[in-house]
This record gives structure tokens, sequence and C-alpha cells, in this order.
């Protein structure tokens, strides 16, 4: 087990390099030069020069590559273009709001789509299943945008329930009010992964319904209940961890969208206002942030799997 650790740790590494190397280009492939953001029309050659020495731009491609990398190794995420703030406090400031929302809507989505993903699998034959299933389908298919408008239609503007958008300027020091705010947000983002979670979950639960280890310990004298929450649960759950893992990095990934809907200060809203502007360092800092966390998920979810199966565990499971 130590040696996998360190194998994909190691693998985890080198993914961070190429990432890293390739938005690095990626953003460098862009029209235009960086330091036009601290630019106004008419600047003269003397003043673009500055700009340009400013932010690193004059400097040979390879030279900007190696302080690129030397300064995330020193944690140094830079200076925003913009606002002169450094990019690693204001990151910090917006994850405080986007990683509550992905989290609180991870964990709804589990509580959702495993039960209902199961009962749909067991009771398959039953109306209630078909309605599930069905119901998942439409889920996956329905743009996360208009299910947040349409929350805020109902719970909001009708209802008035819950606010529509926006987030405490105190931050969580506020906490009920700031927990009022990221419940429908949560919730939107919580039922769309839950009807992609709950096709998976039912695939899963089939695949074990039908297995020969099933039908050995119900002829074994196990209860059906018994033998799937023995036996079933636990192999069932193998597939579904490397799905749970890609689903929360696409939440986090997906916030872009749902701050936009709520008008929430997060990381997605970071984001487009950087791109915007062209501050390449925010743009950089928030990329960053999002490939480490993305990457860093779905190594957790290896390991995760490993621990739950233990044939994975065995001299001839290698990877």
């Amino acid at each position: 087990m130590l040696l996998y650790l360190l194998r994909r740790a190691v693998i985890l590494c080198v993914s961070l390099l190429v990432a890293f190397m390739v938005l690095f280009f990626l953003l460098r492939l862009l029209p235009g030069d960086p330091s036009a953001s601290l630019l106004s029309v008419g600047a003269s050659p003397e003043q673009i020069a500055a700009a340009r020495a400013q932010v690193g731009s004059d400097l040979p491609l390879g030279e900007q590559f190696v302080k690129f990398l030397t300064d995330i190794f020193r944690l140094d995420l830079g200076t925003s273009f913009v606002s002169g703030v450094p990019v690693a406090d204001e990151v910090g400031e917006r994850l405080s709001v986007t990683l509550p929302l992905t989290l609180m809507a991870f964990a709804l989505a589990i509580l959702i789509s495993v039960p209902l993903g199961i009962l749909s699998a067991v009771k398959s034959e039953r109306w209630y299943a078909q309605v599930l299933s069905v119901v998942s389908q439409l889920g996956i298919a329905v743009p996360a945008f208009w299910l947040g408008i349409l929350l805020v239609l109902v719970f909001s503007i009708n209802l008035r329930w819950l606010p529509s958008g926006g987030f405490p300027t105190r931050g969580w020091e506020e906490p009920l009010d700031a927990v009022t705010k990221l419940i429908l947000p949560v919730v939107t983002v919580a039922l769309i992964m839950s009807a992609a979670l709950m096709r998976y979950v039912r695939a899963a639960t089939f695949d074990v319904l039908g297995s020969d280890y099933l039908r050995t310990a119900r002829a074994m004298g196990d209860s059906f209940a018994g033998a799937l929450r023995r036996h079933g649960l636990r192999n069932g759950a193998i597939p579904v961890i490397s799905i749970l893992g890609i689903e929360l990095g696409s939440a986090f990934l997906g916030a872009v969208v749902i701050e936009r809907v709520f008008t929430l200060p997060g990381l997605g809203s970071m984001l487009l206002l950087a791109i915007e502007q062209r501050d390449y360092p925010n743009i950089q800092g928030v990329l960053l942030l999002s490939t480490l966390l993305v990457l860093v998920v779905g190594f957790i979810a290896d390991i995760l799997q490993r621990l739950v199966d233990p044939r994975l565990r065995s001299e001839r499971a290698r990877i």
C-alpha cells in the first residue's frame, strides 16, 4: 500500500506540473499583452515598456515560465494587475464562499442520490422506480442556470421564503445569514448532481443484484436486505467512488455558472471578472487552485477505492 501511495503521489506531482505548463502556455496564446490592463488609451511607448516590465511580459517566454514555477513553489500567486491585492488573499476570501457551496451541495447530492438510486434498482418493476429513472434522466438534461432561475422564481419571488442571491458583506461572521443565502445555490447544484449520480448508483446496484456472491449469500440463509447490506454495498461502492470524485470536481468547476445566477462573490465571479479585465494573475490563481483541487480529489478517490476493495491492494493489482 505504501508503494502504491508513493507511486500515485509521483503521478499526482507530474500531472500537476503538466497541467501548470499547459495553463501557462495557453494563457500566453491569448491575443494581446497582459500589460494592457495597466494602460490607458494613447499610452506612450515609454509607458508601454514600463507596464510590460512591471508584469514581466517583456521577458523571454522561457524565463517567464521559470519565474511562474518558482513563484508557485514559493506559494506566491502574484498580485492582481487591477486591484493590487495579493492573489492568494483574494482567492482565499473567495474560496470561503465557493468551497462551502460545493461541499454542502455534494453532501446533499449523496444523501439524495444513493438511497434513491438503490431504491430504483431494487424496486425496478414498481411505478415509482420508473418515475425516478425518468426524473434522473431529465435532470441530466436540465441546465443548472435554468434550474437556479426556476428556484428563485418559486421560493424567492412567489413564496418569498428565501433570498434570491447575494452574500453577507461580513461573510461567515454572520453564519445564519450566510447559510440562508446559500440554501438555493446548494439545492440547485445538489439536484443537478443528484440526477447523474442516481444513474450511476442505479447501474452499480443492478450489477450487484446480478452477482454470484449475492446469490450465494442468499443460498446460505441471508435475507435479501442482509446480503445486500453486508456484501452488496461495499462492492457497489467501488465504481461509484470514482464517479463521486469526478462529480465533486465538476461541481467545484461548475460554481462559475451558479455564482453568476445567485450573485455570489466566489471563485467563479472572480474568474469571470479577471477574464473581462485581462487580469492574468487572478486568472492564473483561480485556474491553478481549481486544477489542484480536481487532481487531489481524483487522488483521494483512487486511495478510497483501494481501501474499500481489498483486491486492489493485492500484489497482483498494480497500476
